[in-house]
């Protein structure tokens, strides 16, 4: 499996201050959770690709546009991981196979952390908005751009 020619490691990458950052953009109300995600992994590991990949992470925070259902900080996580290990063309099976691997271990380690996946389950009896509820979603949008961040290096670094 060849790494996308815009990927690249730089010379120091900090996991705890990735996720910090990725609190801090959520944090700041600029950003949701899926777009912090893909934003700082964009930044930090693939810098040359548009701000257009931010655009197509904007539909998933609340749980797909609202509706509750998988956490957006992962799902932006898992466009994070096709960025960096996705296929381009149909025939690069192997490298689908790898990219799924991959979003499978963030599924995993994110659910064991969080005992579920889904947004409505992971902000049961909060209010929307609240306080409780921000800081949450700012702590899972750290979570997920470390653990992102450890399977890239990890990865990446076998290559």
């Amino acid at each position: 499996m060849t790494l996308p020619s815009y990927f690249s490691i730089p010379e120091t990458v900090d996991c705890e201050q990735l996720k910090i950052q990725a609190e801090d953009l959520f944090n700041s109300g600029q950003w949701y959770c899926s777009e912090a995600v893909i934003k700082i992994i964009r930044d930090t590991f693939c810098p040359s690709v548009s701000d257009e990949i931010i655009a197509a992470a904007s539909g998933f925070p609340v749980g797909m546009g609202g509706g509750g259902c998988t956490c957006g900080a992962v799902a932006g996580g898992v466009m994070a991981l096709g960025l960096v290990f996705g296929r381009t063309k149909p025939e690069e099976k192997v490298q689908s196979a790898e990219c799924m691997k991959y979003a499978r271990e963030l599924h995993d380690r994110f659910r064991k952390e969080n005992k579920s996946v889904c947004c409505r389950v992971l902000t049961k009896n909060m209010l929307a908005d609240s306080p409780e509820h921000k800081k949450q979603c700012a702590e899972l949008t750290g979570e997920v751009v470390e653990i992102v961040t450890e399977i890239i290096l990890r990865e990446a670094k076998l290559r």
